[in-house]
């Protein structure tokens, strides 16, 4: 055979080789709709999920302001949160006692001038309650720090705070973490540099002229309020109760330092130990410790003891000293 001369192909074979006799089906794009998904493994028993935990219960506030439209707007914002619900509405102090002992609220919002019973009238027998967190117009220095003695959980001045700021406010006050806005936290902040607060007299426009024929404030959160606001009537004519004579008994003989006088006012006036260490800028354990040393002195086991010595109400017992 000449060697330009190629073999002819076999043509079966060029056939099996190019084409072949049973191609495969196309993959269809879309699944079948008989197909089904492959079954997973079942849970293991030490795994399974355990019942679903109950929705927790909504914070509840009342709102004490004596401005219809402050009232309106802080219902809507609040109440439009899922985890918040306004329970009650106050025009005055003595309302807002009332609505907070009937609602039992987790937090009270309080303004400072209302007619009738002014909020810091109020705010002592109050914070026996629930927690309270003073939200006004009121900026003066001397009322922030009368608000904070008398046991507020914090300061909120109306103009100085964002609406998620006041909503967060609120959740911590229920949590006893104390917040204040910019006017409060420099009156914190003067008491802090001078070392001492401000020297104590009557408030503008005689604010807290109703706890002069008041009782001494129940400790907060603990026993049922013994007192009504009733007792609470605007005294007209009256100085403030720092303005007129004074019942104090003689505390010196008590030989507190002057830190230990400041913790002892801010217990007699309800304040738990973390509203005292946020007042007072200093740990709830440097707090601890300051009272460990005031009971000693004031030979008292009990806060309430503590404060009836300290307020000149505890019995006469000559077996010991005061």
């Amino acid at each position: 055979m000449p060697d330009d001369v190629s073999p002819a192909p076999n043509r079966h074979g060029a056939a099996h080789h190019h084409a072949p006799r049973h191609p495969s089906p196309p993959i269809p794009l879309t699944p079948s709709p008989d197909a089904r998904p492959p079954a997973l493994p079942s849970p293991s028993p030490f795994f399974s999920p355990g019942p679903v935990a109950p929705a927790a219960e909504p914070l509840r506030v009342v709102v004490a302001d004596d401005n219809p439209v402050v009232r309106a707007g802080l219902g809507v914002l609040l109440s439009g949160r899922a985890d918040i619900q306004v329970v009650a509405e106050a025009t005055d102090g003595r309302e807002a006692y009332e609505k907070t002992l009937e609602h039992r609220p987790d937090v009270v919002l309080l303004d400072v001038r209302m007619p009738g019973v002014d909020g810091i009238s109020a705010l002592p027998h109050l914070v026996g309650i629930a927690p309270v967190l003073m939200l006004t117009y009121s900026r003066e220095s001397a009322i922030v720090h009368e608000a904070l003695r008398l046991g507020a959980g914090g300061y909120l001045v109306h103009g100085e705070f964002t609406a998620n700021q006041l909503v967060q406010a609120v959740r911590d006050t229920k949590d006893g973490r104390a917040n204040f806005t910019v006017t409060a936290a420099d009156a914190l902040l003067a008491h802090m540099r001078h070392g001492t607060p401000p020297r104590r007299g009557p408030l503008p426009e005689g604010l807290g002229s109703a706890l002069a024929t008041a009782p001494a404030p129940p400790a907060p959160h603990t026993a049922e309020p013994s007192e009504s606001l009733s007792q609470l009537q605007p005294v007209v004519g009256q100085s403030s109760v720092f303005g007129g004579p004074s019942t104090t008994p003689n505390r010196q003989q008590c030989g507190l330092s002057s830190r230990e006088v400041e913790i002892m006012d801010l217990i007699a006036s309800g304040m738990s130990n973390q509203q005292i260490a946020a007042t007072c800028f200093i740990s709830e354990k440097t707090v601890k410790n300051h009272i460990n040393r005031i009971f000693t002195k004031l030979h008292s086991a009990t806060r309430s003891e503590a404060i009836a010595h300290w307020l000149g109400t505890a019995p006469r017992n000559p077996g010991r000293q005061p």
